[in-house]
């Protein structure tokens, strides 16, 4: 890899561009890496650029090499919280090996098949003695298939952990993307296997604790991950009692800052509400069913909380040499509502965080939101000698 400024990883290449032309965007991506020695690319997208183009560009510029990437609702770049950043990681040939997958259509998703073809691809993938093995996974955010497609993967990876983000745009909730094979695929998702012989870690949190406020889903069309009834009671204005706001008022912000928990045996996950259309249903970026428990939640310390979680140590005790970060815009809109997005941003520069913020959020068999998940890759401390 070219030389990195202090404080950026070594095991992973990094470039970031501002700019609005395609052509020029990723010249400037390649001018920061150097495409000798990568073995992939993964490229994070903000909105408002031309997918068709910067396809063409990539390809072009970057020939031979395996590139893949989503549409994002915001990116982790070495500065922190970014909202117009193209920004690439490159994985380097010394470090990682790669097989990827695309599933596509997503919806109408079969478990049966996508677990049978997640395990014939992890099958022909050869192993490569004493390295580590896992997946990442990068859907559709809007696709509200990511629920079944986690227990489609748990069930065909097997003990191979998963880890990922829904793709976004912004706060559009319109159409998202997944870069494969040279070309922009909606209703899709990426399945990315890697092996490395760096240690990693899962990273996976939140900042909320459930209140004595619960609700029960009294109507529900589960396959749009729409509540129609919260109480008996049209669920929007239930939901805006219970929060204390005019149901004219709600907002991705109010959603952000009053999350609804789900408990699943002794640990809570959000599921995050996506809007309120018609002023009367909640649209939900998560399962939701007729019967469910929800609690409402509040949140705890954030900027302790995500220092907290990031504190993590490799088998000789030192620490990450980046964490791929896949984090909730929700959780980036609460921050920002707090005047906190400098404090995060910096807490983020010190850990060599990298990543995206998501849609939805994928983690140990199961799709969350307003949530942190992560992968902390750590290199051997032999190598921090050279």
């Amino acid at each position: 890899m070219l030389q990195q400024p202090l404080n950026t990883p070594t095991s992973v290449g990094v470039g970031v561009s501002h700019l609005r032309d395609a052509r020029d965007a990723v010249a400037e991506l390649v001018s920061q890496i150097d495409l000798r020695e990568v073995c992939f690319a993964l490229v994070l997208l903000p909105e408002g650029l031309d997918l068709a183009e910067l396809a063409h560009e990539l390809d072009r510029q970057m020939p031979g090499l395996p590139v893949f990437g989503c549409t994002t609702a915001g990116q982790i770049t070495p500065r922190g919280y970014e909202t117009g950043a193209l920004q690439v990681l490159a994985f380097p040939k010394r470090h990682f090996r790669c097989a990827s997958m695309l599933i596509d259509p997503l919806k109408p998703l079969s478990i049966k098949k996508i677990a049978a073809d997640s395990r014939r691809h992890a099958a022909q993938f050869q192993r490569t003695a004493d390295w580590n093995r896992l997946a990442l996974i990068f859907a559709d955010g809007l696709s509200k298939q990511e629920d079944m497609l986690v227990t489609a993967l748990e069930q065909g990876l097997g003990d191979m952990p998963v880890f990922g983000g829904s793709a976004g745009n912004g706060l559009d909730f319109r159409k998202t993307f997944v870069l494969h094979g040279g070309a922009f695929h909606t209703n899709a998702a990426l399945l990315l296997l890697l092996e490395t012989d760096l240690s990693f870690t899962g990273l996976g949190f939140d900042h909320f604790l459930p209140t004595e406020k619960q609700m029960v889903v009294t109507h529900a069309i589960p396959e749009e991950r729409l509540v129609l009834e919260i109480n008996g009671a049209p669920a929007a204005v239930e939901y805006a009692r219970l929060v204390g706001v005019p149901v004219d008022q709600l907002s991705p912000q109010v959603f952000a800052e009053n999350p609804v928990l789900v408990r699943n045996h002794h640990n809570y996950h959000v599921r995050a509400i996506q809007e309120a259309p018609g002023a009367h249903a909640l649209s939900f970026l998560s399962a939701i069913d007729d019967g469910l428990l929800l609690t409402l939640g509040r949140g705890k310390e954030i900027l302790r909380t995500l220092e907290a979680g990031l504190d993590v140590r490799g088998p000789a005790g030192n620490p990450p040499d980046f964490i791929l970060g896949f984090d909730c815009v929700l959780r980036k809109l609460e921050i920002e509502q707090k005047q906190l997005g400098g404090a995060v941003s910096q807490i983020f520069r010190d850990r060599r965080v990298l990543g995206f913020n998501t849609y939805g959020e994928q983690h140990c068999g199961v799709h969350v939101n307003q949530t942190f998940v992560g992968v902390a890759f750590f290199e051997p401390r032999t190598r921090d000698l050279h």
